[in-house]
């Protein structure tokens, strides 16, 4: 989700980029249209005036206003055609804020929701910790020790139940003769895994 909302910041921002690029040229087509209708206004007034008495000059002037005039209307042409592609560039900006604006708030619920879910696992955490340290309070130091090493080497896991037969840790059924060591040895004997090397935890399900 943060991704997508990087990338959807990213097109806002070339959006709008492009709209203001538009724009800018909306005002230079703007401002050349305008002065095109300044210069025939100037000049169709002094062709009115009458204060031109050289037909060389009226005819000049005249083909200058045709001139003018043809110059105005392409002009008009590219400041319509520009106005349209900024009225869509506008459409853009704004459908693509929108979609923004719905990610922040779809990604604001998410991190919400994973900042209560961090909160009810340190809650957990330290609920099991406190039980570990509660339980680790009997149990021999040697043990212990050799608990916490075999749980290092074997992804967290230091022991495992015995479930008919075969060790949980490693999925592995235990040899017939290995069972039958396992049933002549002492109630607080700890006994291993061959496979793993885990701590077997004897249980009544174990099969022994």
């Amino acid at each position: 989700m943060e991704a997508r909302l990087r990338r959807a910041r990213d097109e806002v921002v070339a959006a709008e980029t492009i709209a203001s690029d538009l724009e800018d040229e909306q005002k230079q087509a703007d401002r050349d249209v305008e002065q095109v209708r300044e210069r025939r206004a100037r000049d169709q007034e002094l062709l009115d005036s009458g204060t031109i008495g050289d037909p060389k000059q009226l005819q000049s002037i005249q083909a200058e206003l045709e001139n003018l005039a043809r110059r105005q209307n392409d002009l008009e042409d590219v400041e319509l055609e520009i106005m349209e592609r900024v009225e869509g560039a506008r459409a853009a900006v704004a459908q693509l804020t929108a979609q923004r604006d719905e990610l922040a708030a779809q990604q604001q619920a998410l991190a919400a929701t994973v900042a209560e879910k961090l909160a009810e696992i340190d809650a957990e955490r330290a609920g099991v910790e406190a039980e570990r340290r509660e339980t680790a309070g009997g149990v021999p130091a040697d043990l212990l020790a050799l608990y916490d090493k075999i749980r290092g080497e074997h992804g967290g896991v230091g022991a495992a139940p015995l479930h008919r037969g075969a060790c949980q840790g490693c999925r592995l059924s235990l040899p017939p003769t290995e069972l039958e060591e396992l049933r002549a040895a002492a109630a607080d004997e700890v006994v291993r895994c061959e496979e793993c090397r885990r701590i077997l935890v004897r249980t009544p399900e174990s099969g022994l």
